[in-house]
């Protein structure tokens, strides 16, 4: 009896010796992967590098002819590219709106800038255009026909600066 639980208990530690020597090894064999959101390989007259994006680690590789940085850890820039406009210190506003027979441009702090106006209907047909040289401007609307306008203040790069919506009576 004493030989065949020997033997039992042999089997048992054998068995248990190939369990764990067999989950030690698939989790060592499992170290390598990744779980990758996508990647490709790029080619160039030095060489092939398969690349990936999702990677856990990172590393970088240096040469004399340059440096190849594997990994996640990339930093990056935005750079905003646009124009730097010059704001204007005036304030613009039409009145009296709804209005019947003229309508009054008012322009505050008005000093070098040179404006003008394009008056349309809503097809954005022009019915008139003028320069506004004064602080305040008078428009004739007497002649135009009961609809809504829009007024488009431009200034000399013929750019809108703001634009009122006038209804006629």
């Amino acid at each position: 009896m004493k030989v065949l639980n020997k033997k039992v208990n042999d089997s048992k530690l054998l068995h248990s010796a190939v369990f764990f020597s067999t989950i030690f090894v698939l989790n060592i064999s499992n170290a390598q992967e990744s779980a990758t959101a996508a990647g490709g390989n790029a080619t160039g007259n030095g060489g092939t590098v398969a690349y990936s994006i999702g990677q856990v680690a990172y590393t970088t590789n240096i040469e004399n002819a340059g440096s190849v940085a594997e990994g996640v850890q990339h930093a990056y820039e935005i750079f905003t590219v646009g124009i730097n406009e010059t704001a204007f210190q005036i304030s613009l506003s039409v009145y009296p709106n709804p209005t019947s027979e003229n309508l009054n441009l008012i322009v505050s702090n008005l000093s070098n800038e040179k404006l003008s106006y394009i008056l349309v209907d809503l097809k954005g047909k022009q019915i008139s255009t003028n320069e506004v040289t004064l602080q305040q401007t008078q428009i004739n609307t007497s002649s135009l026909a009961a609809a809504t306008y829009f007024i488009h203040v431009l200034n000399q790069q013929n750019q809108s600066i703001q634009s009122f919506k006038i209804v006629k009576q």
